[in-house]
């Protein structure tokens, strides 16, 4: 299992000085699944502020988008979402079940 992380949207001013088209806030879903089939996510959404040359809007790449996501969000906070979809996972597998007694 592995925590896959999405960009869902992304916000941008059109006009920010003399940039066009600056992403300014994310909106990120990480997700797992386990080998039964159940699933685990989170979504949320973080302001970013780039450093350096602007990327051209239509030259962003998700796993670009999903760096600038992480670094905002810092690893602490990366990994607590990552160990906490795993432990909802973990809770769905040990402590529920379905079926019927016969």
């Amino acid at each position: 299992m592995a925590v896959t992380w999405r960009i869902e949207n992304m916000e941008r001013d059109l006009v920010q000085g003399d940039n066009t088209d600056i992403v300014t806030t994310l909106h990120w879903r990480a997700s797992d699944e386990d080998s039964d089939g159940n699933t685990a996510s989170t979504y949320g959404t973080v302001g970013v502020t780039l450093v350096g040359e602007p990327v051209p809007y239509a030259d962003i790449t998700e796993e670009q988008a999903i760096g600038w996501a992480k670094d905002a969000l810092g690893e602490t906070y990366v990994t607590s979402i990552e160990e906490g979809i795993a432990f909802n996972l973990n809770e769905r597998t040990n402590f529920t079940a379905s079926g019927t007694p016969w």
